[in-house]
């Protein structure tokens, strides 16, 4: 591979974010971009087949395959922290749930955080840009953008169940969890096309591909960030036996995630003090922020027998296997063609709690979300965790080594409030399947177990069971005050044309999956790269339950 001595814009990571950036930058042909991807191309059908994507869960290949320090509120368990390492990022690997989050999420980051361009109203807009929406355009929906969103189909009748279920327990319908009313229980939504994952890669870069401003450089690793005094002037790469360095004539953006972009931060000179000198890097920018603030979704699986035969527990065996690939190779369609995460909600665990705090994906089959074990009957599960928890971790430099993985631990279930809201969520989940709807389907509970019950033993049941969702942000967090890492533009502070754009500048976790929000931000914040006037506005509002105060629903 052949790189020019320098380009306009470097951007160090092919993911949500990265992809996002190297389309909407390049739609300016007097702009030169490098996008650097320290994994290779997403050519594997496993990345392609929606179903399919528990494998690259399974190993490094696509995948940095990252695990936790031991988290001291979880037995002392070091916790997997997948992260794609791959044209895509994260976005190849994951479970393309496509959840916004609540519109008092980004109410939330404007008003604690001094960020009154990140209210609802501002990043509505982004949402729809970005998307093309199977149901048509509308006022909370986009149609004709790169980011193909599909409803679930839901034919088999325990997404039904789910519904109707959580509906004779007392909670809201909603159609859309990302429009008007995020409350509630109803189908969800994929990032799937034509019964194809709809990464980032196949929605934005793609279609960027063909121009000639953009170089895309894969199984190419970034070192460092290079500076000259104050200001980012390029990036040290390696590719393969080849060290490199490229120059970046107007700024270096930082797409890498939450663990690894303030991993690059800090390696090439920029966090705490004593976390730098410690490891002999010279200071450049003293950010105390850097690595800090880490949060994550902590989730469980409430699993049951079924009575009937109609979950996928059949589909894993061997010859059903090859018969469900073979139909979504030639066709694109069946089982193969979804991520099976069809219907779910959002509810409040406690009356006080002004929007939802739990948040559900319902799966007709008993299994492990990353395939580390396979389903042992028929069942089905709905996995239930906390949204906003009060437990925050930190991530530090293992050493000076790039090629080395930080330290980290997310710290979950550490306070008191999210171990209340995980017991809720158990309890409040019992409750939902125990409806009429359920009855001719439910057999016994496999998980926690009918022996479970009080709080000592549900949360003994959390520590050893308990699993990420796979939500790690916040670790270059935006805002005004010492502990922020960017500014609202994802400026670093103390620096010049450096950026972080990616799910690290978070002010908070949002309620619910975090892809669709990246790739908004990344949207929102590649009109301000490109010193572009802001999107209008939105005058649509949300949905907030009148008796919030004093009911639980």
């Amino acid at each position: 591979m052949k790189l020019e001595n320098s380009y306009d814009y470097v951007i160090v990571g092919a993911g949500s974010a990265g992809a996002v950036l190297a389309n909407r930058l390049t739609e300016d042909k007097n702009v030169s971009v490098l996008l650097v991807e320290a994994g290779p191309m997403d050519y594997s059908i496993y990345i392609h087949m929606p179903s399919a994507f528990a494998y690259p869960l399974a190993d490094d290949k696509y995948n940095w395959y990252y695990e936790t320090d031991p988290d001291p509120h979880m037995d002392d368990r070091r916790m997997y922290c997948p992260r794609g390492r791959v044209l895509g990022g994260s976005s190849s690997i994951n479970g393309m749930a496509y959840v916004r989050g609540n519109a008092l999420d980004y109410e939330g980051w404007a008003d604690d955080f001094d960020l009154d361009d990140w209210r609802y109203a501002n990043v509505l807009p982004y949402f729809r840009k970005a998307e093309d929406f199977d149901q048509g355009e509308n006022d909370y929906h986009g149609a004709g953008g790169p980011l193909h969103v599909t409803t679930g189909p839901m034919k088999n009748p325990l997404y039904h169940a789910f519904v109707e279920a959580g509906m004779a327990a007392g909670y809201p319908y909603t159609d859309d969890m990302n429009g008007h009313q995020q409350e509630g229980v109803g189908p969800m939504f994929m990032t799937t096309k034509d019964g194809v994952r709809w990464s980032t890669a196949n929605a934005y870069l793609r279609p960027a591909m063909k121009r000639g401003n953009l170089t895309i450089a894969v199984k190419t690793f970034t070192n460092r960030i290079r500076f000259d005094g104050r200001r980012a002037v390029g990036v040290e790469l390696e590719h393969g036996d080849e060290r490199v360095s490229v120059d970046a004539k107007k700024e270096v953006l930082v797409c890498a995630g939450a663990i690894n972009s303030p991993q690059l931060l800090m390696l090439s000179g920029i966090g705490p003090d004593d976390e730098l000198t410690k490891h002999g890097i010279s200071p450049v920018a003293t950010l105390n922020g850097v690595g800090r603030n880490l949060h994550d979704h902590l989730e469980v699986y409430v699993q049951y027998e079924c009575k009937e035969p109609i979950t996928l527990y059949g589909s894993q065996r061997l010859h059903n296997m090859a018969k469900i690939g073979g139909q979504w190779l030639l066709t694109r369609k069946g089982l193969g063609a979804t991520n099976h995460f069809e219907s779910g909600g959002f509810i409040r665990s406690e009356a006080g709690v002004r929007f939802p705090d739990l948040q559900y994906h319902f799966l007709p089959m008993a299994v492990s979300y990353d395939g580390s074990s396979s389903a042992v009957c028929h069942g089905f599960q709905a996995h239930v965790g906390p949204m906003r928890p009060q437990s925050h971790g930190r991530l530090t430099l293992r050493d000076a080594n790039p090629k080395s993985a930080p330290h980290f631990t997310f710290n979950y279930m550490g306070t008191e409030r999210d171990r209340f809201e995980m017991r809720e969520g158990v309890r409040l989940t019992r409750e939902i399947i125990a409806q009429s709807p359920f009855n001719r389907y439910r057999g016994k509970e496999l998980g926690p177990g009918a022996d479970v019950q009080s709080d000592a033993e549900i949360d003994a049941w959390v520590r050893e069971n308990g699993e990420s969702a796979y939500h790690p942000c916040s670790t270059c967090r935006m805002g005004t005050d010492d502990d922020a890492v960017v500014d609202g533009e994802g400026r670093v502070h103390g620096v010049e044309a450096l950026r972080v754009i990616d799910a690290s500048i978070m002010p908070r976790i949002t309620s619910g999956n975090l892809n669709a929000p990246t790739i908004m931000m990344a949207e929102k914040l590649a009109d301000a790269v490109r010193g572009r006037e802001p999107l209008k506005p939105s005058s649509q509002g949300w949905y907030e339950p009148s008796n919030w105060q004093t009911s639980q629903r």
